[in-house]
């Protein structure tokens, strides 16, 4: 599977690449799993289905992206084979799925994608049977499970890759889950600073999100070491850009959009940089503003307390201020993208992804 880089194909073709890819995979696996039990078969179906069936394949865009750069720098009439840096779309897909599976354990969230959660899937099938224990335990352990099998695929597939990539890889994977552990220290410590939920943002997020992708596409096209480091450097700027419209939309996103419930974030009292910010501002302008908003978090809201709750962050100025840092935050990389070293094409389609998912609405 190819993709031609001296062709007139757009970047937008990269996701559907990569669904093709995945579905590759999930057939090649089928046997393997099937041999182990039907139970195995249905867990892989559910992961499957999960994949599959949804996701904006982000990761993969960037990864691809920094690909681009790589090669275009070398020669902009090259037409290299693409495979290394699909399949590298596929893991990054799988790397997601596990992270995302096991965050709506931890959130105790009943949907994603608008779609039910894989543990609350599972809870159902066990109250269904009619089987003994708990529901919900069950579904979360099963859940578990799955989530590890993403993870344990994610690395089947970046083992096929060169070796040269493997320490970005590793790195990631230990990023992400050492940003997870920091984000549930956080909110079971009542941790309430900028600065604790600016670090959950760059480790859990920011970086597996953007800047290494960019690094490993570059990785795999054989970029300097110049150039895979400029393209760390606006993946950092630009996974913050990310997450931080990530904080926005988990307070203020349309469900029918996002596919999660209206205030997610504040009913999973995540210590987001938004939230964060609200309160740091609600003390020192409007005591009692913070204690509402503090009451607000790790608990169900009616839609009076969720527009109360927004009322607040936006009238504290916390709306307006995680907008300027996105922005502050999205030209850093535009001015860097267009300093970059490598064809007209490959800084545009950066630009143009960099833009779309600092503006996003999902």
């Amino acid at each position: 599977m190819t993709i031609d880089a001296a062709a007139p194909t757009p970047i937008e073709a990269v996701p559907t690449v990569i669904q093709a890819r995945l579905t590759e995979f999930f057939d090649a696996v089928a046997p393997t799993v099937a041999a182990i039990s039907p139970v195995v078969t249905a867990g892989a179906d559910h992961l499957r289905a999960f994949v599959l069936n949804g996701g904006k394949r982000v990761r993969p865009t960037f990864a691809w992206a920094g690909w681009q750069c790589a090669v275009q720098t070398t020669d902009p009439q090259v037409n290299p084979d693409s495979t290394d840096v699909v399949t590298l779309g596929a893991a990054l897909e799988l790397v997601q799925a596990c992270a995302l599976i096991h965050d709506d354990i931890i959130d105790r969230s009943d949907t994603r994608r608008g779609r039910a959660t894989v543990h609350r899937v599972y809870d159902a099938e066990h109250a269904e049977s009619g089987w003994s224990g708990s529901s919900s335990h069950f579904g979360e352990s099963a859940a578990i499970l799955v989530g590890d099998l993403a993870l344990a695929w994610a690395d089947d597939l970046a083992g096929t890759l060169p070796r040269h990539v493997a320490p970005i890889w590793s790195a990631m994977r230990t990023e992400v889950l050492g940003g997870q552990l920091l984000d549930i220290v956080n909110e079971a410590s009542g941790d309430e600073s900028v600065d604790a939920a600016m670090a959950v943002m760059r480790f859990k997020t920011a970086a597996y999100t953007v800047a290494r992708p960019l690094e490993l596409g570059a990785a795999l096209g054989d970029a300097s070491a110049d150039l895979i480091a400029a393209l760390a450097g606006i993946g950092a700027d630009l996974g913050l850009a990310f997450q931080l419209r990530d904080d926005l939309l988990g307070v203020f996103g349309d469900p029918a959009t996002t596919g999660k419930p209206s205030g997610d974030d504040l009913v999973a009292g995540k210590r987001t940089v938004l939230i964060a910010d609200g309160l740091s501002r609600a003390h020192a302008t409007a005591p009692e503003a913070a204690q509402a908003l503090r009451s607000s978090l790790g608990r169900q809201l009616s839609d009076a307390e969720l527009t109360a709750a927004r009322d607040i962050l936006r009238d504290v100025g916390a709306v307006g201020a995680i907008e300027d840092r996105i922005t502050h935050h999205l030209q850093q990389a535009l001015q860097a993208i267009d300093d970059l070293p490598t064809g007209a094409r490959a800084r545009t389609d950066l630009a143009n992804v960099a833009t779309a998912i600092a503006y996003r609405n999902s």
